[in-house]
């Protein structure tokens, strides 16, 4: 077994509430990595055919890396993977936290949890035995109150991640939290309330060896110098809520549910007036310090962590402009324990619905703060249009009917992060082509965009290809798991990530191995969806971006072209090797290795 390593994960039945231990080949360790990769692996070898996401035999899978454990900063992060509930294609989130270290001292490399219970359970997970323990008391509670009750029963040492009220009540966009961070996309919040499961407490202390420890210790203060430096310092002293005003003035920043790209208030919830007081914080083994918490001056003084997705989400999304409003809002959010990016996109397609008179709720106006509010709380509660909302804009479209089908802002199922796709085409492709459907950590290609690769208003021929090596960088970052906030510090980002893999396991890596690593982990997840349903239809965006353009601002005229983006994605799928209609061909699937997958390994 190579170093950094268990070789084993640890399955889970709570329908009859017992637990074995599955051994996991080299090659597929070597092949997946860990994180997003081995859990893409994983998913794969543990389900065949087509499934209920909510349903018993659902696999919900925490992996984590081989660099977990070690001194490399931003090393302390782990995956949750799932069939999504909100898209029903794969889905795997990131989260950082001290949960990424204590469960990997368990030794395990990945924890896989079939079954549902039949009443409200947490499960203890120690080196020496899983127990599962009555969670009735729990039930109700948001998950950092879960956390510190469970901590104060078993043990300070242990490390908790735990659901909120939402993914008891199964919203289709309910997150998994921990430390009072999240994995927070696609809805794998609900599958754990699918399973009746309210936490997951892990502590152990089975650490992995590394394959050379001295040379590993130096990188790693190499890097964590450079991670403190120049490439990282618009993270650190600004944070990512700075780009509302960036995208604001670059008419990249979607409003009003995507009818605009500028936002007029957005000087009124810009970072240097959402809060007189901000203080920042690291996520474990970080020395970035990228997190900007923001105080809320209601009477318990509520600390909110602010990204630009929430503050983006849950403010021009909606028309809001009220900066108490908005932390409230993101607060909120949290403590029952829904995706900002989801909620605020929901509450954005019932607005303009209202506002349109396909649904009769005379009150859901756009900028209206109470609105906002109140609605949330219905989506938490299930109760009246939050009922709806609670499944997400495509099925409240398909509900609302009266052609919302038409402005219902999502792909796959995924709702939109904050990039208007109009404004950034080569971001659009991303989008559109995607396996978890919208999204912009698996897809960096607005990173294209924001540079003068492209024109991103009109977008060249090579749009395909610089697309693809955003999507294989993420795809090995999201594996290994390292902050992609990183990337700025390397010349040469796989040959550094081989180097770190090698220090760390004893395999002779390069960047070439990797590359086709990135392949392998890519089409594994195209290849799960296909198996669950996967149409060459579903590779598309929204009608708003083919027939609406954006009327002002600096990226005024833009638009997409229908058949242009066809090209594109056609010559995305033949620069992956797969069939240029998106299919994954039997031959690559062989050379790739992903055909070996057995059930259980």
């Amino acid at each position: 077994m190579p170093f950094g390593y268990h070789g084993r994960y640890l399955r889970i039945d709570l329908s009859s509430r017992t637990f074995s231990v599955v051994p996991i080949e080299e090659d597929v360790l070597r092949n997946f990595i860990g994180g997003g990769g081995l859990g893409a692996a994983l998913l794969l070898a543990e389900t065949s055919g087509e499934y209920d996401p909510l349903g018993e035999s659902a696999p919900l899978l925490f992996i984590f890396s081989p660099l977990v454990g070690s001194p490399l900063t931003t090393s302390a992060k782990f995956s949750v993977l799932a069939k999504s509930p909100l898209t029903n294609r794969m889905n795997d989130s990131l989260s950082s936290s001290h949960f990424a270290i204590a469960g990997k001292k368990t030794g395990y490399d990945a924890i896989c949890i079939v079954g549902q219970s039949e009443s409200p359970v947490f499960v203890q997970i120690t080196p020496e035995a899983v127990l599962f323990e009555d969670a009735q008391d729990l039930w109700g509670i948001s998950s950092a109150e879960v956390a510190t009750s469970i901590r104060s029963r078993i043990g300070k040492h242990f490390r908790v991640a735990a659901i909120g009220s939402a993914g008891e009540k199964l919203v289709r966009y309910a997150t998994i939290s921990n430390d009072g961070r999240h994995a927070g996309r696609g809805g794998l919040g609900a599958v754990m309330g699918s399973k009746m499961l309210k936490a997951i407490a892990v502590a152990g202390d089975r650490q992995t060896e590394f394959a050379s420890p001295d040379e590993l210790v130096r990188y790693s203060k190499w890097l964590s110098k450079q991670s403190f430096g120049a490439a990282t310092d618009k993270y650190r002293e600004l944070g990512t809520v700075s780009n509302l005003l960036t995208f604001n003035r670059l008419g990249t920043l979607p409003t009003r549910n995507f009818q605009q790209t500028s936002f007029e208030g957005a000087e009124q919830i810009a970072p240097d007036v959402l809060s007189k007081q901000r203080t920042r914080d690291s996520c474990a083994a970080c020395t970035i310090g990228c997190e900007h918490i923001f105080q809320l001056g209601d009477a318990k003084k509520t600390p909110v962590r602010m990204e630009y997705e929430n503050l983006y989400a849950l403010g021009p999304l909606c028309g809001i402009s009220n900066p108490e409003t908005v932390l409230a809002a993101s607060a909120y959010c949290d403590e029952i324990g829904i995706d900002t990016i989801s909620a605020g996109a929901s509450v954005a397609f019932a607005m303009e619905c209202a506002e349109r008179g396909i649904i009769d709720e005379p009150n859901l106006r756009f900028g209206d703060d109470q609105a906002l509010l109140a609605t949330l709380q219905k989506i938490a509660q299930r109760e009246e249009i939050g009922e709806t909302l609670a499944e997400g804009v495509r099925l409240a479209s398909d509900e609302f009917g009266g052609g919302s089908e038409e402005f219902a802002i999502h792909v796959k199922g995924m709702e939109l992060p904050g990039y208007d796709p109009r404004a950034l085409q080569t971001m659009a492709l991303g989008f559109a082509v995607g396996t978890r459907g919208a999204d912009h950590n698996r897809s960096g290609a607005y990173q294209v965009d924001f540079s003068d690769q492209i024109d991103r208003l009109n977008p060249s021929d090579s749009a395909p290809a610089l697309a693809i090596a955003t999507e294989d960088e993420a795809a090995v970052m999201d594996s290994l798991i390292l902050c992609k906030f990183l990337r700025g510090v390397f010349e040469d980002r796989f040959a550094a990530m081989a180097e770190m893999l090698t220090l760390v396991t004893g395999w002779k890596i390069d960047s070439t191995e990797l590359k086709l690593t990135a392949q392998r982990i890519v089409t594994a997840k195209k290849l799960f969806n296909i198996q669950q349903g996967w149409t060459p239809v579903e590779d598309t965006l929204p009608e708003r971006f083919f027939e609406s353009p954006i009327e002002d601002g600096a990226s005024a005229g833009g638009q997409l072209d229908r058949e242009r983006l066809k090209e594109q994605i056609k010559a995305y799928n033949i620069a992956r090797r797969w069939h240029e209609n998106g299919d994954v061909p039997q031959d690559l699937i062989a050379e790739l290795g992903i055909e070996n997958l057995k059930p259980n390994i």
